[in-house]
């Protein structure tokens, strides 16, 4: 078996609706992971998701802040939502699809803008968040497992514009990268996209502060496909659909998209 699969920080499904039914139309993923979604389950509009084959969906949503959802053209059942950090927040879903494999959907907070949790409730919170995701899957090693989203954090110096400036920004700090890493060492998961895009600047958000942000190009990759070690290797085809970001009245992050074959 073999499906596509997306992620995508909407930055509101309700207001941006058009832009998800633009993507489903144009690139088909057979899995779309939206994070931000910012509405109550039963306020994302469906029906005409319905009508492009997106018949299934797992999520948790609040009003106006955060909100996860799976839509899927495949049938899958929600395998679990976790409360990392004891937020409140709906940050993740769980689902698992037929064929036994199980896709974790986060949205990992911002951190504010001050990497001191001292000063910086925000941030303090963004670590609890990543030390706890890293013990539960210590805890609970996954298995046939993929886990996607918008992590917060660009972890390689090739996944922002500038290294060296950005070394005390919140997402590419050292303590922030060294928590994503223990993340990933504790699930044993594998940076497919970067397993299958090696290589160079690789981006998957820009700045709506940017006038001309495809010029500028000063993006950071915060947007993330992993797979447990057991499956990673049947990931390929990776890649970031830029053009997105200049869609009309944009999320400020482009889909990053994989294809497994399972």
């Amino acid at each position: 078996m073999s499906f596509t699969l997306a992620t995508w920080n909407i930055n509101s499904v309700r207001l941006r609706e058009e832009l998800v039914l633009q993507l489903m139309r144009d690139e088909q993923p057979d899995v779309l992971c939206l994070q931000e979604c910012k509405s109550p389950v039963d306020k994302i509009p469906l029906e005409q998701f319905h009508a492009l084959g997106y018949t299934h969906m797992v999520a948790r949503g609040q009003k106006g802040y955060n909100g996860v959802a799976i839509l899927s053209k495949m049938p899958i059942e929600e395998a679990g939502a976790e409360d990392y950090a004891q937020l409140g927040h709906a940050r993740h879903i769980a689902g698992r699809l037929a064929n036994g494999v199980t896709i974790h959907n986060f949205y990992v907070p911002a951190g504010g803008d001050v990497a001191d949790r001292d000063v910086n409730e925000k941030f303090g919170q963004k670590m609890d968040y990543l030390t706890q995701m890293r013990d539960a899957f210590h805890a609970d090693k996954p298995q046939k497992s993929i886990l996607v989203g918008d992590l917060n954090i660009a972890p390689r110096e090739d996944d922002v514009w500038d290294h060296k400036k950005l070394l005390k920004v919140v997402s590419h700090t050292p303590v922030e990268v060294e928590a994503l890493a223990d993340v990933q060492a504790s699930g044993d998961w594998i940076d497919v996209t970067r397993a299958n895009i090696p290589d160079g600047k690789l981006y998957s958000w820009w700045s709506y502060r940017a006038a001309d942000w495809d010029t500028a190009d000063k993006g950071r990759r915060l947007d993330h496909v992993w797979a447990t070690s057991d499956i990673a290797a049947s990931g390929h085809s990776s890649r970031v659909v830029r053009h997105a970001r200049g869609w009309e009245k944009p999320s400020d992050h482009a889909p990053v998209f994989a294809t497994f074959d399972l």
